[in-house]
């Protein structure tokens, strides 16, 4: 990623100004955007696997495209290979073409290793749709919803007016940059930026919406699909928004595609041109068998968060938060949040020199405002340790370098307020690293759904009981399956558990 230096104090500023909530001023400084000298602790994206076919796209890629493609991998853990996946997609993705205003086009889709819930296409056509979105979608009809949906951004061109969009709004910053330090003008002149974008985005979302329905209804899937996956979406992204995710980096598809009660009702009334809610395809029992064993969450390979533990099989180690703590596990660093927002932390990797001591790196000016004073040399579970405090202007840090092999990994705590409390659940943090076991790395297993046929006796309730490695299994269950707060399984359904 690029290394930008800054400082937490500018970057807290710009925070207040842009009247986030309250949490976003810890966003910024521990997120660190712009703001320090970081890497991605996890390890390099696995070699891209053979793409969902069609492979012939909408126009010949770029060598810009082609960039974009390899960074898009990068950023969501490289693509994700399974057969039965790619020829659902393909036969779903066929349908959608032969129904579209342009039959002659196909598309490269890309299924991305990723546990975020996330679609999105780029001009060329190349479209790209998560493991995570599919494991939401319960039926072919609402996959098509999301397919048919990015289809028609890049027929409608929106695709190319966003690249031209962000292509302005990165000079805006480079400029603003350029025009110094008064923190006014350049948190004023991103904003109006960033809200041209929004709104522009907006309108643009609900011309897809209104496209990609019709694509749907054309293709003889049910065009109700897309008002149930926005449905699903918006709930899923309700209890993720419980667990304080913070990272703008880790949000899923809601995040760049709005989705408010009025576009729901608005993709309701696109259906209703088309067919009753009883027409049309779903192909429940189809789509269900292809994704049965779909891996589920975070790839073990990468780093997973089981409660308040992050293991990393393939590096071999882990480290526990403290009560009350919810860890994300994202791109660039683990987050944690501890319920109220009042104290935080992350987790990374950073560069440091092997010749150079963990104090001198502690010191060298990628923070501001640490108080050398502070520096202490350690030594945790025997590996070699430093650590400092810092002040910015509405939290208080504590900083840990820790030397881990060739490595050195990084751990900021930040509190709105220094108390006994909040330094001992720092110092418990650090000291819980440590190296995997190889039964521990063994047993590294990801999740994945399973589906099953409910048995006389089943309830949601004990068919939830039977998720592992989840949080809130009885919602999370009934988000899966798309069940309301009052509905209830019957005998021969099948329906989508979380395993181990």
């Amino acid at each position: 990623m690029t290394t930008v230096t800054g400082s937490i104090e500018r970057c807290n500023a710009k925070t207040k100004r842009r009247h986030l909530a309250a949490l976003a001023g810890l966003c910024a400084a521990l997120m660190l955007s712009g703001c320090g000298d970081m890497a991605r602790f996890q390890t390099a994206a696995a070699p891209a696997a053979a793409p969902a076919k069609p492979t012939r796209t909408a126009s010949a890629p770029s060598p810009a495209a082609e960039r974009e493609h390899e960074r898009i991998l990068a950023s969501y853990g490289g693509a994700y290979d399974d057969p039965k996946l790619e020829s659902l997609i393909t036969k779903t993705v066929n349908r959608l073409v032969a129904a579209s205003e342009r039959p002659d086009l196909t598309y490269k889709v890309t299924i991305l290793n990723s546990g975020a819930v996330n679609a999105f296409a780029l001009p060329t056509g190349q479209l790209y749709v998560t493991r995570g979105l599919i494991a939401l979608a319960n039926d072919t009809s609402e996959l098509s919803s999301v397919l048919s949906h990015e289809m028609a951004h890049v027929l409608a061109k929106h695709a190319a007016i966003r690249e031209d969009q962000a292509k302005q709004a990165a000079i805006v910053t480079r400029v603003v940059k350029e025009m110094g330090n008064d923190p006014d003008i350049t948190a004023l002149a991103l904003a109006k930026s960033k809200l041209t974008m929004a709104s522009f985005s907006r309108a643009q979302e609900f011309e897809a919406d209104g496209i990609g329905v019709g694509i749907s209804a054309r293709a003889h899937f049910d065009p109700y699909g897309a008002a149930r996956f926005l449905t699903s979406m918006e709930r899923n992204a309700a209890l993720k928004a419980g667990r304080a995710s913070i990272d703008p980096r880790s949000q899923d598809f809601l995040s760049s595609h709005p989705a408010t009660p009025e576009r729901v009702q608005n993709a309701q009334a696109n259906a209703r041109q088309y067919t009753s809610p009883e027409g049309g395809e779903r192909d429940h029992e189809t789509y269900l068998a292809a994704i049965d064993n779909i891996v589920y969450g975070e790839d073990p390979s990468e780093g997973f968060v089981r409660g308040r533990r992050f293991l990393h099989p393939k590096l071999g180690f882990t480290f526990q938060a403290p009560d009350g703590f919810a860890l994300d596990n994202t791109a660039q660093a683990v987050i944690g949040v501890r319920e109220g927002g009042e104290q935080a932390m992350r987790f990374d990797v950073v560069r440091v020199p092997a010749d150079q001591s963990l104090g001198d790196y502690l010191n060298s000016g990628w923070m501001e405002n640490v108080d050398k004073a502070s520096t202490e040399q350690l030594t945790i579970n025997g590996f070699p340790a430093a650590s400092v405090t810092a002040r910015g202007d509405q939290w208080q840090f504590r900083v840990y370098a820790l030397r881990f092999g060739s490595d050195v990994y990084r751990f900021i705590f930040a509190t709105k307020q220094k108390t006994a409390e909040s330094e001992r659940n720092a110092r418990e943090t650090v000291r819980s690293f440590r190296r995997l076991t190889l039964e521990e790395i063994q047993a590294a297993r990801p999740l994945r759904i399973r589906v099953i046929t409910v048995q006389p006796g089943d309830t949601v309730e004990s068919l939830s009981h039977r998720m592992a490695g989840v949080d809130h299994p009885e919602e999370r269950f009934r988000i899966l399956n798309g069940l309301d707060e009052r509905a209830k399984v019957k005998v021969r359904d099948r329906v989508k558990i979380v395993v181990d």
